[in-house]
């Protein structure tokens, strides 16, 4: 009587300790192909090799730039002593000029009084705030 050898595949195959019927073949158990697991069984993986794979660097949008600050005549009226200490208003011939543009203001806004003599350098002005400037003789230069 000659005693057939068997397999590995064949001596695990419905054993309670053994690799069952697809886990003895070739690749084993890989838990998924490609990238599958990456939030589950494979993180560890992703954080070593691939810390990026779902972003996370930030981004960059183009839509909008970033917006300047707007004043009042109103609060430019109460601030001018201030803009004046900080270098943004100079005096030639007794008229004021004033540059907001370089103070970091982007519109003069019309609400409130200004009754000073000045010329004042902004980005952009309402309407309402042009007319009222111009009332007391003073001249407002968009520079966009």
């Amino acid at each position: 009587m000659i005693l057939m050898v068997r397999t590995r595949t064949k001596k695990y195959r419905g054993t309670h300790y053994g690799r069952g019927m697809k886990a003895g073949r070739g690749k084993g158990k890989k838990g998924g192909s490609g990238m599958a697991g990456l939030g589950k069984h494979r993180w560890i993986w992703m954080v070593k090799y691939d810390p990026l794979h779902y972003g996370g660097k930030g981004f960059s949008s183009h839509h909008f730039k970033k917006s300047r600050p707007s004043i009042s005549l109103g609060q430019l009226s109460s601030s001018i002593n201030d803009l004046r200490l900080r270098g943004f208003v100079t005096e030639s011939d007794g008229i004021m000029e004033i540059d907001l543009k370089t103070a970091g203001y982007g519109k003069l806004l019309g609400s409130g009084d200004f009754r000073h003599k000045a010329k004042i350098m902004v980005p952009k002005a309402t309407e309402k705030a042009l007319n009222k400037v111009s009332s007391t003789g003073s001249t407002v230069e968009l520079d966009e």
